[in-house]
């Protein structure tokens, strides 16, 4: 007696006689994994899809073949075996993601490959190249700013340190600046006035050598017969008037604002001149006419004062600046060169 419908759904596959049963090795497989614990199982799904399902593929045992089925029952297994089973297809990939992943790793230890080793040598160090050539460029535009500035401050002042064969005469019409000997400090004015004494433009020792305010012009005696590109010679009273503000360097018996000494400033104008703008040339050494190598000093006709400074500093509106006096006797800080300037020569006349 066959069985109906009904009694194949209610029993499932009742006179199926397994043509194979699994090994005893398959069986304790089967049972360990079903023994795993479930965070094993969680770790197990995380694993790559290649590996996972190709040990799936190794472990899983044979599917057991039925035998004695009715005609239906073979019909709708046959038509089951000839579709395409996922499982198969699942593993075929599997196994093709496995095979590339072996691939891919002995691609990995050969070192670069074909496409790597035929590019050429300035495309590999293209990047390299470029930052040398900037690191060069940078230096190079650095070392043109620095050669290009103008320093006058670093500058070996030679004008007032002269060979022998190559002396400057001081001659009148000349511009000069008057170095202070042992200070080095350049005799200078500017339009300030002093707070105390005369009120007139003060006078002081400024430390810059660029300075436009320390340029003195030579002049003569108003009733003299000199003439620019003159030498002056020992003894002979001169004039020295302030470039920028066309004032002369004067002294009175106004009191200095620091030591109280003789006070010196500057006065006048172009057209506007007295004795108190008088200084005497007076050369130290052998020398008779005023020379660039030449130390000097400048006493003052009216007060028989000479031309001094020292190491003490205005700290208010002159801050940094010395004091420039008149002193009544000799003394080292009375002597003075002739510096940087414009120096007319004695053949030429104006």
């Amino acid at each position: 007696m066959t069985s109906g419908p009904h009694d194949q759904s209610s029993n499932h596959w009742p006179h199926i006689s397994t043509h194979q049963s699994p090994s005893p090795r398959e069986l304790k497989a089967a049972k360990r994994r079903a023994e795993r614990p479930r965070a094993h199982r969680r770790a197990f799904w995380k694993l790559p899809a290649c590996s996972c399902f190709h040990d799936l593929a190794a472990v899983a045992p044979s599917t057991p073949q039925p035998q004695g089925l009715s005609r239906r029952s073979r019909t709708a297994s046959a038509d089951a075996d000839q579709q395409p089973r996922p499982e198969a297809a699942t593993a075929s990939l599997a196994g093709a993601l496995a095979r590339e992943r072996i691939r891919r790793r002995g691609g990995e230890g050969a070192g670069p490959g074909p496409e790597e080793d035929a590019l050429p040598f300035w495309q590999r160090t293209w990047f390299l190249a470029l930052l040398l050539v900037m690191a060069a460029a940078s230096f190079a535009l650095a070392l043109l700013l620095y050669l290009g500035l103008d320093l006058p401050e670093a500058a070996p002042a030679a004008s007032y340190a002269a060979r022998p064969e190559s002396v400057v005469e001081i001659t009148y019409g000349s511009v000069i600046k008057l170095m202070h000997e042992r200070t080095k400090f350049r005799l200078h004015s500017h339009d300030v006035p002093y707070g105390s004494g005369s009120g007139q433009q003060s006078v002081t020792s400024f430390p810059n050598v660029d300075d436009a305010n320390s340029y003195w012009i030579v002049r003569p005696q108003p009733d003299s017969s000199a003439k620019q590109g003159d030498p002056i010679a020992h003894g002979t009273i001169v004039r020295l008037q302030h470039m920028r503000t066309r004032k002369w360097l004067h002294s009175h018996l106004h009191a200095s604002p620091i030591t109280g000494n003789l006070e010196v400033s500057c006065f006048g104008g172009d057209s506007e001149s007295d004795t108190g703008d008088y200084w005497r040339l007076e050369i130290e050494g052998s020398g008779k006419t005023w020379r660039q190598d030449q130390r000097i000093r400048l006493r003052h006709v009216d007060t028989g004062g000479y031309l001094h400074s020292h190491d003490r500093k205005y700290t208010r509106i002159a801050g940094g600046q010395q004091e420039v006096c008149g002193v009544g006797d000799k003394r080292p800080d009375n002597v003075w060169l002739a510096a940087e300037g414009v120096y007319l020569p004695v053949s030429q006349r104006i």
